[in-house]
């Protein structure tokens, strides 16, 4: 019974200084918009001093490899450019082989999905297919060889985001096949990519 004594009057003094510990009672208090969820990311893969570096960019909507080529091929924004970062791949505003104007030069109007006819053109100059572990990528309105750098720009890029889509599956290696507008292909895999 003395034990109990003991304890119910050292708690006494613990719980005084816990309640009278000056911060006032308060009830809601708005401060901002509500929490969201993570803010989806992907990396790109450009070229700074002849070397690849991986580049976090924040994803418009899901990470897939389709999104991450898309955004890559983007070219480096204004900052990026800015850290002297830089791609060695042609952009999708650049004539085709096979049409004298350029893809996207097509003034903005609504799709037949819903997204502007430049994005339509786009989707129609590259197209990404992708299910576990392997990528292709053609690209329709690039005609000449792409240097080993600039493919593995690509290569790197898809591979990265399929990893993300792969994620649980247990793939070990992502590879990637790399076509230009005349069927030329080169293939290969994220094992020699750099980390971000």
């Amino acid at each position: 019974m003395r034990g109990v004594r003991r304890v119910v009057l050292l708690c006494v003094p613990a719980l005084w200084t816990l309640v009278s510990c000056g911060i006032p009672a308060t009830g809601v208090v708005e401060a901002g918009g509500p929490a969201h969820g993570l803010v989806p990311m992907l990396r790109v893969y450009l070229v700074e001093n002849g070397s690849l570096v991986a580049v976090p960019r924040r994803a418009v909507g899901a990470v897939d490899a389709e999104s991450a080529v898309m955004n890559l091929l983007e070219g480096p924004t204004e900052t990026e450019r800015a850290k002297r970062l830089t791609t060695l791949l042609p952009p999708l505003t650049a004539a085709p082989t096979s049409a004298p104007t350029p893809l996207v030069s097509v003034p903005p109007a609504a799709g037949p999905s819903g997204g502007s006819a430049a994005e339509a053109a786009a989707s129609a100059a590259v197209s990404v297919n992708a299910r576990s572990g392997v990528v292709s990528i053609h690209l329709r309105y690039v005609g000449e060889e792409l240097s080993d750098l600039a493919t593995a720009q690509l290569i790197c890029t898809a591979a990265e985001a399929q990893r993300i889509t792969d994620t649980g599956t247990g793939v070990e290696a992502v590879t990637v096949k790399v076509t230009n507008a005349r069927g030329r292909s080169v293939e290969g895999s994220d094992e020699r990519c750099p980390e971000g």
